[in-house]
């Protein structure tokens, strides 16, 4: 309807450039094939809510080139309202994919001066849904200035007005952090968790992995680690820790594990974006879009949620890259769990 809440996802756009494996390299095997596939955390977030059926607009400055329209129409097919995007000067993100004969991924990432981390307060006060129900930030341009100030002043704001539900997913990428590439972005280890620090005090959900408490905190009891969240802010901490039991925490109540669904994996890009999605859109399917609503959910309601999310991240992973689950194919997939 079109005045129901809308899920709005505020993040970046990232072109991955995947090597095709076995494809002829040349004569003088330096001319590699390679698959350009839609990504970025905020766009996979946002496909993955729209093939479920929530209505979501994604938040992102479309930067130039000629692989700009192939980020729009991914969204676009996947009935995201693209009323969220923003003609942006600078170049889309990229990047690059290498892969060594085990398997192991090496990256080169192509984002110094790239769009994703040019917002203002203008762009996101244009774009931002007039019945925002959730808003959903994180990743690289919720750490990376001079964007990132501007993201911050707005879940401020949305938190203060006490009406959106304020989601966020730190899903930090090392090389764009810390270290020299890091530091072209004006990114170091301190800097970024200020950065999550002020977001995560505003959020009333957080989406985080091990991976991420790990680089953010350090090794940890994990159980520990979510009871610990939830004393910082959100409402609910959702821990994942890749296909081991998901961990739930909520502010003075104990701590919840959750298995999640055995599948055949392919591969697990996109796995954590489309867990977030399906939680975000159970919450909007079930009119939870407060903090107060958030709290007052009962724990049986939170649990089925939770499963419903966790079975869409197993769907996504066994299929190629991040290529998550309609509803008709969740609902076909539920009584099988």
């Amino acid at each position: 309807m079109p005045d129901s809440p809308v899920l709005a996802v505020l993040g970046e756009l990232v072109v991955d450039l995947l090597p095709v494996a076995g494809a002829d390299a040349g004569p003088e095997g330096t001319a590699p094939h390679y698959v350009a596939r839609p990504g970025g955390n905020a766009l996979n977030v946002a496909v993955a809510a729209g093939r479920l059926g929530a209505p979501v607009r994604l938040m992102a400055r479309l930067g130039t080139g000629p692989l700009a329209a192939n980020l729009r129409r991914h969204a676009e097919l996947s009935g995201v309202d693209p009323a969220g995007f923003v003609e942006a000067a600078e170049p889309v993100s990229l990047a690059v994919v290498g892969l060594a004969p085990d398997g192991s991924a090496d990256y080169g990432f192509h984002v110094l001066g790239a769009a994703d981390w040019q917002w203002t307060d203008e762009e996101l006060d244009r774009v931002l849904p007039a019945r925002t129900g959730i808003v959903h930030v994180g990743s690289i341009s919720s750490w990376t200035a001079p964007g990132a100030d501007a993201i911050a002043r707005l879940v401020a704001r949305l938190r203060g007005d006490g009406g959106t539900l304020v989601s966020v997913d730190p899903n930090i990428r090392p090389m764009l952090a810390d270290g020299p590439v890091g530091e072209t972005l004006g990114n170091n280890r301190p800097v970024v968790h200020a950065r999550l620090d002020r977001l995560i005090a505003q959020a009333d959900v957080v989406k985080v992995s091990a991976e991420d408490l790990g680089w953010l905190d350090g090794p940890a009891d994990l159980d520990e680690a979510a009871t610990s969240w939830a004393m910082r802010g959100p409402a609910l901490v959702l821990l994942t820790d890749g296909g081991a039991a998901l961990r739930i925490a909520r502010p003075g109540r104990p701590l919840l594990h959750r298995e999640t669904p055995r599948v055949a994996v392919v591969d697990t890009v996109g796995a954590g974006d489309s867990l977030a999605a399906g939680l975000l859109t159970g919450l909007l399917d079930a009119g939870v879009t407060t903090r107060a609503a958030l709290e007052q959910l009962p724990d049986e309601q939170l649990l089925a949620l939770v499963d419903d999310a966790a079975l869409v991240a197993a769907l996504n992973c066994t299929r190629v890259g991040a290529d998550p689950p309609t509803r008709a194919e969740l609902e076909a997939a539920r009584p099988a769990r």
